[in-house]
């Protein structure tokens, strides 16, 4: 190769300033916006995907009113004169590749949103994203991604708030590196294959939306969960042992609980039905045992909704819950209730809305339990069609009528498997 003068390096130079100088967007973010291209299965890009119109052959902030480069991302902030890129957020056009391909180098420091939803990634979750550090939301829900969630996670920068990994493969234990992440305010796992035990989160403090549902997540829950929770969902996990006593006692927000589809046994602690914000609580397809009264018999509940069918609970039906002013949604079926059916229950299934300050129940299931004696009367003013959805079928009442759209059709337990039950009182 010949020896080139140093004037004319300089007038390269120069030119390729000048190129960098006058375009809009930065090049920096031009280079990784191209190697992410470069790593998505070309046979996954059909024609119209947003994917299908990056032609780099055109500035990306200076063609989004053009036909290419019509959508994906976002140019907003303006640094030095040139445009970078906050949003990239891809259509649910069935894109495929790695994401933690060698290719892509992430290099967008001004990056706010990253959201890949229902596509068809795989590979793990890329180490680089840290890079990404004014991320706000990291959304790969609805992908095939596989492997650990990394303690990398962790390191994401401190102004995510939203962390989005649902419905992938992902497995092994959920890290506790998570605590890292001290402005997360969702975190949606729902839907992987993650196991090991359920790690104490109480370092996100700002967490109010918490979902790890449909997993493999077994052993004990934790002694506590983050302060500022107003959902968690842990539904249909391998979740066991009894619920601590002082659970919920940090999460005063709380709204809505649902554990249901686990292996939770013993008794229910009487603070979930007095709790300051509790409206909704869904235990079913346990194994709890027995229901503990709350203090004053929750007639300062907030409780709007509880399920706790499916399980194995004994005694009498509790009382205090037809006493709950907000209650209109009960769900006792399947169970081993015994006793006779209590008139608080039935004079709060056929009250008027409003009338003295009680929701009337609006839902009231009690098959599949040992229910004798008589049906109150008060139920037996109601008729098919009143709204009020009651079922009473499958227990070992003296007389339930088909005539009765409550009864299941008058079908009862046989007068032998009643008498072989005998009631457990605690």
């Amino acid at each position: 190769m010949g020896y080139l003068p140093s004037s004319f390096l300089f007038i390269i130079v120069f030119i390729e300033l000048c190129f960098h100088g006058s375009s809009i967007t930065h090049w920096e973010d031009v280079q990784a916006l191209k190697q992410f291209r470069n790593g998505v299965n070309s046979n996954s890009v059909g024609p119209g995907s947003c994917l299908a119109s990056w032609d780099f052959s055109v500035d990306p902030c200076d063609s989004l009113s053009g036909e290419k480069f019509t959508c994906g991302f976002r140019c907003d902030a303006v640094v030095s004169g040139v445009s970078r890129i906050t949003e990239l957020t891809l259509d649910r056009a069935g894109y495929s590749g790695s994401l933690a391909s060698s290719s892509s180098s992430w290099n967008l420091p001004y990056l706010q949103t990253l959201d890949f939803t229902s596509n068809y990634f795989t590979g793990s979750i890329p180490g680089v994203f840290s890079r990404l550090t004014r991320l706000q939301r990291l959304s790969l829900s609805g992908n095939l991604l596989n492997g650990s969630i990394p303690d990398s996670v962790g390191s994401l920068p401190n102004s995510l708030e939203e962390l989005l990994l649902d419905n992938n493969n992902l497995q092994g234990p959920i890290p506790r590196s998570l605590n890292g992440l001290k402005n997360l305010k969702r975190l949606e796992l729902q839907g992987n294959r993650l196991s090991g035990e359920f790690p104490e989160l109480t370092q996100l403090s700002q967490l109010y939306f918490l979902d790890a549902s449909n997993n493999a997540i077994s052993g004990d829950l934790p002694s506590t969960f983050p302060s500022n929770l107003i959902e968690l969902a842990l539904r249909n996990n391998s979740l066991q042992g009894n619920i601590p006593a002082n659970l919920l006692n940090n999460s005063v927000y709380l709204q809505v609980l649902d554990m249901s589809y686990n292996n939770l046994s013993g008794s229910l602690p009487p603070d979930l039905f007095t709790h300051p914000s509790l409206e909704q609580l869904t235990l079913a397809y346990n194994q709890f045992r027995w229901v503990l009264v709350p203090a004053n018999w929750g007639q300062n509940s907030e409780l709007i909704a509880v399920d706790l069918s499916n399980n194995d609970i004994h005694g009498f039906l509790p009382g205090f819950l037809g006493w709950m002013p907000k209650l209109s949604a009960l769900s006792l079926e399947n169970n081993k209730f015994s006793g006779m059916i209590p008139t608080q229950y039935a004079l709060k299934a056929v009250a008027e809305e409003g009338q003295g300050g009680v929701a009337p129940f609006e839902r009231l299931l009690l098959g599949g339990n040992y229910l004798f004696g008589l049906i109150p009367g008060p139920l037996l003013q109601l008729r098919s069609g009143s709204g009020v959805t009651i079922r009473l079928g499958d227990n070992c009442l003296y007389e339930c009528p088909e005539s009765f759209y409550f009864c299941g059709g008058g079908i009862q337990k046989s007068l032998m498997e009643c008498k072989a039950f005998t009631p457990v009182i605690p």
